[in-house]
């Protein structure tokens, strides 16, 4: 059984999440999501002041995950 991603409504839009736990959040690789930024489909992450870490806002996570399109695995049954 698959577990849906979500984030908890009771989440702030303007609250921070580090990178890091965002890739968690979405059981995805680290490098998987930059290489989605770097084609122009993954989520915006910013640094304060340019430098340190990287952030992403929960309203941007919420949007990212909004647009994930889900497709439907076919079972086909040979008999």
């Amino acid at each position: 059984m698959v577990t849906p991603i979500g984030i908890p409504e009771d989440w702030d839009d303007n609250g921070l999440i580090l990178f890091e736990e965002f890739c968690e959040l979405i059981r995805t690789p680290q490098r998987t999501v930059r290489d989605w930024r770097r084609r122009g489909i993954g989520p915006r992450w910013t640094r304060f002041q340019g430098v340190g870490r990287l952030y992403v806002t929960v309203a941007e996570a919420r949007c990212f995950l909004a647009s994930a399109k889900v497709t439907q695995v076919e079972v086909r049954s040979d008999g």
